[in-house]
């Protein structure tokens, strides 16, 4: 079963230096039908103005990843590491017993535009660590690339959760399959184009919450990314 959920039915928040969509309640916006999809909690469709931001904040026991689709974003955190994600780059944050960062446009002209997702981890406690891998456009052009999984295999990033997330890039003819374990869930997230998954269009912004699928079928893209969640059961 597909369940859909349209780009203009997501929170809304408007700080000014902040416009951010939220797939799952966050912060001030909550509806119960929307608290999470398994281990995934949240997906924020963040845009930070030019020379805006995040101060540092604290987080524990979350697996946090950022995505850029436009821009590049700074991050300092409390275990020393300094760096600026961009467009292709995947960051991955586990912040175990406890750490403090934080996010700001690196640019003083133009927004940045990412998603943030948490992850529930399946473990409490461990020491935080931080990775950051680059994934080139051709490796996610007409297929769904490995990102991150438990156990990082491939170059993906490690999580400490029972979830594999891939990325993929979709234009005219291009498509890709993924079959789905017996017993799994998936949650695909369109970032940016038009795509048909499973014969359902979709744009950007939607997603897609499925359970009781063998298999996922992406095709008929147009100026397509799209991020795919293999997840545990969500019954």
């Amino acid at each position: 079963m597909l369940q859909v959920r349209k780009a203009d039915e997501r929170g809304y928040a408007d700080f000014g230096w902040l416009k951010s969509r939220h797939t799952f309640s966050f912060g001030q916006y909550y509806d119960p039908q929307q608290v999470g999809f398994s281990d995934l909690l949240v997906i924020n469709d963040d845009r930070v103005a030019a020379d805006a931001g995040f101060g540092t904040h604290p987080h524990r026991d979350m697996e946090i990843f950022s995505y850029v689709l436009e821009g590049a974003l700074e991050h300092k955190d409390s275990m020393g590491t300094g760096s600026v994600i961009r467009p292709g780059d995947v960051q991955m944050m586990s912040a175990g017993s406890g750490i403090a960062h934080s996010e700001f446009n690196h640019s003083d002209r133009e927004e940045v535009h990412f998603l943030q997702i948490w992850i529930e981890p399946d473990r409490r406690g461990v020491e935080p660590r931080y990775q950051q891998q680059y994934f080139a456009p051709e490796e996610k052009r007409g297929r769904l690339r490995l990102i991150i999984s438990p156990q990082g295999e491939n170059g993906a990033l490690s999580v400490y959760q029972d979830v594999k997330v891939y990325a993929g890039l979709f234009d005219g003819d291009e498509q890709a399959n993924l079959p789905l374990a017996a017993g799994r869930s998936a949650y695909v997230h369109v970032a940016r184009g038009t795509v048909v998954l499973n014969g359902v269009d979709l744009a950007a912004g939607d997603g897609v919450r499925v359970t009781g699928e063998t298999g996922l079928q992406i095709e008929r893209g147009n100026g397509a990314e799209v991020l795919v969640f293999d997840l545990r059961s969500a019954n």
